[in-house]
């Protein structure tokens, strides 16, 4: 349990990373003016590979704050059918995995995972790590998801192992509340508010 924060208690750090996590108030106006294009071109990498969330959520402006925003990008993604909601975990790299041996992960999930040692992991680590995203992707058809900023290696392999034991609905549901928390990290550090 060392180095662990159960998803609850993620969940709660994601609350309080709200307004106070914001070094000063958020200019939203040249935001909110944006055209669709432009707000998608700045914001579309914010979920995974998936840029219609910004897409669509680009259609509820005027945000109020980047509170506001982050709540209609995840609303979009809650709202989608659960074919897309798939598609959009199937869109995460495994940890550790070929995209990060290939080069070709996206740049806030290089910067994700180097936070948590996941790019410098000795051999035992990584081979356990891989048999890992294996048995995960065999049981439930997505990759394990996890905002690794907010574990420790040892806490991320932890979470791995346990949640392994569930269910595939309660593991949808985990993978887009760790994707939920993911997406409001990077719209802080996209906003530079963090």
């Amino acid at each position: 349990m060392i180095g662990r924060i159960s998803l609850a208690a993620s969940l709660i750090c994601a609350l309080l990373l709200g307004p106070a996590a914001f070094a000063g108030p958020v200019d939203m106006a040249p935001i909110n003016a944006m055209d669709r294009a432009a707000f998608v071109v700045k914001f579309g990498g914010i979920f995974e590979k998936s840029p219609w969330v910004a897409e669509k959520a680009w259609e509820k402006r005027p945000f109020a704050s980047p509170d506001d925003m982050h709540a209609a990008m995840v609303a979009v993604a809650k709202d989608a059918p659960a074919t897309k909601q798939l598609a959009l975990l199937q869109s995460h790299p495994d940890l550790a995995g070929k995209e990060a041996k290939a080069g070709t992960m996206t740049a806030s999930s290089v910067a994700e995972q180097a936070s948590a040692g996941l790019d410098s992991l000795p051999p035992a680590e990584f081979a356990e790590l891989s048999r890992l995203n294996a048995a995960y992707k065999a049981k439930f058809g997505f990759p394990f998801i996890i905002a690794v900023k907010m574990y420790t290696k040892e806490g991320i392999f932890f979470e791995f192992k346990r949640r392994l034991q569930n269910d595939t609905q309660t593991e949808f549901a985990n993978d887009l509340q760790n994707v939920y928390l993911i997406t409001r990290l990077r719209l802080n550090k996209l906003l530079d508010t963090h």
